[in-house]
């Protein structure tokens, strides 16, 4: 018996083709915007890591280089301080580009139908 015919290839390849088209908006706006974001999340924590903003952040009042007087305490807690600061706006810099990254991924696909629709018009 011949399982591989033209005939019998070629409807379902046509059904499998429509099925993945059809299937298409489901997996873009729910399975695959959670593997986005789990991506930009992965990524922001590289991020926060290679920063190392909670090291600084938990390192606050531990006097650095061991200078445990005053003055040693003080200029350790200021430095962290502006350490923290910059690092954090480093971050919030990261974490809105991956919230944007986000956005644009589920606007693509409306943005795509637009632009189709306005060259289908231009005709």
């Amino acid at each position: 018996m011949v399982k591989h015919h033209f005939l019998i290839s070629f409807p379902q390849a046509i059904l499998s083709f429509l099925g993945n088209i059809l299937f298409f908006p489901l997996w873009w706006y729910s399975l695959g915007f959670i593997m986005f974001a789990r991506w930009v999340f992965n990524f922001w924590q590289g991020e926060q890591k290679s920063l190392g903003f909670y090291v600084w952040l938990k390192n606050l009042f531990v006097p650095m280089y061991g200078q445990r007087d005053f003055s040693g305490r003080l200029i350790s807690f200021f430095m962290r301080l502006v350490q923290i600061f910059f690092r954090g706006i480093i971050l919030i810099f990261w974490l809105l580009v991956g919230l944007a990254l986000m956005l644009f991924w589920l606007a693509l696909p409306l943005l795509l139908i637009i632009a189709t629709a306005f060259q289908l018009t231009a005709i």
